[in-house]
């Protein structure tokens, strides 16, 4: 339906256009200048929960729970083969820690498949603080009444994103 501020509507949205065009132009000489993507990897003792971060460092979207098959070399190929569909400059991995900071069992967990990642990655990786990421997943879940065998599917994918954010949020510009 035309209306008498129809083409006034469409000439702001052509000057937005045309004035980030220039803003990107003028502000972003290369392609470093732009944060490029980082995968978040929720690691537990059978699945991981995998996020990825868009191009900007702006949002973190769950990618899927990969289900764990004890065989450290196929986990590892796998979950590459996911980081190279992706190119992501930066593996995070969830750390968990007890609750006093301290390290603990699962911590070792995570620093021996992180060693296995890589070994196979040639990018940068990095550690983040995980603690109760799990906690805060399930309790999202909880409120949107989702049925727990549907929760224990997702639960991880949701954990890494939770972690990814706190990362992003802490870490604004690589």
């Amino acid at each position: 339906m035309w209306s008498p501020t129809a083409p006034r509507r469409a000439n702001k949205a052509k000057m937005r256009r045309v004035f980030f065009a220039a803003f990107l132009k003028n502000n972003l000489r290369n392609k470093t200048d732009i944060m490029m993507r980082v995968l978040a990897l929720d690691i537990g003792d059978k699945r991981i929960g995998v996020a990825v971060s868009d191009p900007l460092g702006i949002t973190a979207q769950g990618l899927e729970t990969y289900t764990r098959t004890g065989d450290l070399d196929k986990d590892t190929d796998y979950l590459i083969a996911l980081a190279n569909k992706y190119k992501p400059v930066r593996l995070l991995f969830g750390m968990p820690r007890n609750m006093d900071g301290s390290y603990g069992f699962a911590s070792e967990k995570v620093k021996e498949f992180a060693a296995a990642m890589c070994e196979k990655w040639d990018g940068e990786h990095t550690f983040y603080d995980e603690r109760l990421t799990t906690v805060q997943a399930e309790r999202v879940l909880y409120e949107a009444e989702m049925d727990w065998r549907k929760r224990r599917k997702v639960i991880d994918k949701l954990a890494a994103v939770v972690t990814l954010e706190g990362y992003l949020a802490t870490n604004p510009k690589l």
